[in-house]
């Protein structure tokens, strides 16, 4: 009879432990009242929502490359995903404690003769060993759990980091084809600062110009070309921030010359607030913390019970190796024990109370996440909109300031204007050029921060 204990015991803690791995994937999560709508109308026109690739919709293959080669080589990625490998351990770590343990011991032994003694001695013994805690509370159950909730948890912090990223090269690489335009703008400024230089200096030379107006235009050409230093550090610095979102040195990586005019501007509408619950990464993963949380209090609660513990052992034991597998040499105990705390200072209700504080702490985070993601597509919204109509006025201010400055270039060499009034026509136009390309940037840009609060397609699977 106790030689089928064992078997037994460990069928009956393989059946219990199948039982107890039953984990609930989902915790309920706190409910939040969300507005039916946002504050500032989207176009009903464009995409219903972004999809993964919403990159592809700004119409340029280069970027569509460099978003690849980053979501490849990207540093913070890697380390994110080191981050869900190490969750995944942790994981099956906190599963085991489900599971039977079974130990083996074995061992034998020679008596040397000493001198005049001819016999030697030899024994040997072998035993197998099972244990296995009831988890009768589900406090192995909980911490399990709570590992699996950290696990989800940590993936959902990679998708954040990979949208982050994503963002991050489709943000940078635009700023860089900016800066490319308003160098071209910039270098078309001092040329036309130069030109009108060549027509003062061919005045002052018959007396029709002071040697005022020749410096003053000297002074115009010269702050147009200081801006040309500026911008193309401002470029090497952007172009270094996307090297570093690639994972590639700084010093081995270029672009090719190339401006907006490559780049299309998508339409995209947010759809419902209701809808980012399940659409931004981030905020599925402040429900997987609360989750964790939750199961760290139900563990914390089943600590202040007794635990059961399960044990039975087999093995053998004789005097002589070849009869180490005699019948008579075999032995069979099971046994089952039970701790109880009674004392401890009262250190496990305080653990408890800590795991509930917790859970709380991490319920006002989760809605603080939530609130902050509709405020943040709210406000991209709204500055979509602000710099749409600021473009538009733009565009007009413009026109006008060029049609001001070629009348005024006509009207100074027919003698029927002073030089004054060039330089503030040239001034207003470089100007206001250099502030339209700004919000060319700003619009794309904010198209991209749309996408990232938004959660930029993803969508938990």
């Amino acid at each position: 009879m106790k030689r089928r204990s064992l078997p037994a015991l460990c069928l009956a803690g393989a059946l219990l432990a199948g039982c107890a791995h039953t984990i609930p994937v989902e915790q309920p999560v706190p409910t939040m009242d969300l507005p039916a709508g946002w504050s500032q109308a989207a176009k009903p026109a464009g995409q219903e929502w972004p999809d993964a690739q919403w990159w592809q919709h700004f119409g340029s293959a280069e970027l569509s490359q460099l978003v690849q080669d980053g979501q490849a080589s990207n540093l913070e990625l890697a380390a994110a995903l080191s981050r869900v490998r190490q969750a995944e351990s942790q994981a099956r770590i906190a599963g085991v404690s489900l599971l039977p343990s079974v130990d083996l011991s074995a061992g034998a032994s020679r008596d040397l003769p000493l001198a005049g003694h001819r016999n030697a001695n030899v024994s040997s013994s072998g035993v197998l060993q099972v244990s296995y805690e009831v988890d009768f509370w589900g406090k192995n159950k909980a911490g399990a759990a709570a590992a699996e909730a950290s696990l989800r948890a940590n993936v959902y912090d990679r998708q954040t980091v990979a949208l982050t990223v994503t963002s991050g090269i489709v943000a940078t690489y635009l700023r860089v084809l900016s800066l490319h335009d308003r160098l071209i703008v910039a270098r078309d400024n001092t040329k036309n600062a130069e030109r009108v230089l060549s027509l003062v200096e061919a005045q002052s030379s018959v007396g029709a110009a002071t040697s005022v107006d020749l410096a003053r235009q000297r002074s115009a050409v010269a702050s147009q070309r200081a801006a040309i230093p500026d911008l193309l550090q401002q470029q090497r610095e952007a172009q270094s921030a996307l090297a570093i979102l690639l994972g590639r040195p700084p010093q081995t990586f270029s672009l090719p010359d190339s401006g907006l005019d490559t780049i299309s501007l998508p339409e995209v509408t947010p759809g419902m607030p209701s809808e980012l619950l399940s659409r931004r990464p981030d905020i599925r993963r402040s429900e997987a913390m609360l989750a964790a949380a939750s199961a760290n209090v139900d563990a914390a609660r089943a600590a202040l019970f007794p635990s059961i513990r399960l044990t039975g052992s087999a093995g053998t034991q004789s005097s002589a190796l070849v009869s180490l597998l005699n019948g008579q040499n075999l032995f069979a105990n099971v046994g089952a024990s039970l701790v109880a705390p009674i004392f401890d200072g009262g250190r496990l209700r305080t653990e408890r109370d800590l795991a509930i504080e917790q859970k709380q702490e991490l319920v006002q985070a989760y809605r603080s996440t939530v609130l902050s993601a509709l405020a943040e597509v709210d406000t991209v919204l709204g500055e979509i909109k602000s710099l749409d109509e600021q473009r538009r006025l733009k565009m007009v201010e413009m026109e006008q300031a060029r049609v001001a400055f070629n009348l005024s270039e006509i009207r100074y060499k027919a003698g029927a204007e002073d030089l004054m009034t060039v330089l503030d026509t040239q001034r207003s136009l470089a100007d206001v050029q250099n502030e339209l390309g700004i919000l060319k940037l700003k619009r794309l840009q904010a198209t991209v921060s749309l996408y990232k609060a938004l959660g930029g397609g993803w969508q938990a699977s």
